[in-house]
């Protein structure tokens, strides 16, 4: 029987199921969805970077309302991003060597927890659900480079450029610049 790598299977896995988190799905059909990328997300600790590796070499165009506007937020999605924040804080700590291995792969696990519970529990709009998946694929590269033990500053930028671009893109009233 011919070896293909679990994190194809898993990739591809989630990467079906979460087909329906870009579409609106309908009242009832959410916990249908919810259930579907929870099923395939937690196959694995890493299945949640996996989930959107296909995504990892695009170039999304991030999805803006027009005049300033942000796309609404929902608890998920805001605690998600304080994750995630947080996370790249410390690889960040980690790229200047101030952290040590075991320290980059628990900022790594939190990463595919943030990720897993976003995608978990998914209720925006389609448009703000790509909008979002064009920052998380910034952090799963990052997540995928530290987990391969080839993380460093080109890998951190585009994490700290989703950061950025977050509150730009999201109304979250609680959100600040400077990590908490």
């Amino acid at each position: 029987m011919r070896h293909v790598p679990r994190s194809l299977v898993l990739a591809i896995g989630v990467a079906v199921s979460l087909g329906a988190c870009q579409a609106a799905p309908a009242p009832d059909a959410q916990d249908d969805h919810a259930a579907a990328a929870t099923e395939a997300a937690t196959q694995s600790a890493a299945a949640p970077a996996d989930a959107h590796a296909g995504h990892a070499g695009e170039t999304a165009a991030v999805t803006a309302l027009p005049d300033g506007q942000r796309w609404e937020t929902d608890a998920p999605l805001r605690a998600g991003m304080r994750n995630l924040r947080e996370a790249t804080e410390t690889l960040n700590h980690y790229e200047m060597g101030h952290l040590d291995d075991v320290q980059r792969d628990n900022a790594v696990a939190k990463i595919d927890a943030a990720i897993k519970d976003m995608i978990a529990n998914c209720k925006l709009k389609p448009e703000a659900d790509a909008a979002l998946h064009g920052l998380l694929t910034k952090f799963i590269a990052g997540a995928n480079a530290a987990r391969a033990g080839k993380f460093g500053k080109a890998e951190l930028a585009p994490m700290q450029e989703a950061l950025a671009q977050y509150p730009q893109l999201f109304d979250d009233h609680d959100w600040s610049e400077a990590a908490n």
